[in-house]
């Protein structure tokens, strides 16, 4: 295989693994969160509060592997 076909082999398989975990994460985190107000809805607040905050350390992973992929686009030979 080429050079060029190698390196975006590699950026698909960084893109498609990396992304992987973190989509799982917020479904997770989402189903949780429906979870938890189905069962308490007067904790709304606090519910809403760390789903989000738990979606933005998950989606951070997504965007460090969107960066690579990105530096590996531009940078490699």
């Amino acid at each position: 295989m080429d050079p060029v076909g190698m390196k975006m082999l590699a950026i698909g398989l960084t893109m498609a693994i990396g992304l992987f975990g973190p989509a799982l994460a917020i479904g997770k985190i989402g189903s949780a969160a429906m979870e938890a107000l189905g069962r308490n809805p007067e904790a709304k607040g606090p519910i809403m509060t760390n789903m989000i905050l738990s979606i933005a350390f998950a989606e951070a992973l997504g965007i460090y592997c969107l960066i690579i992929g990105i530096i590996l686009a531009l940078v490699v030979e």
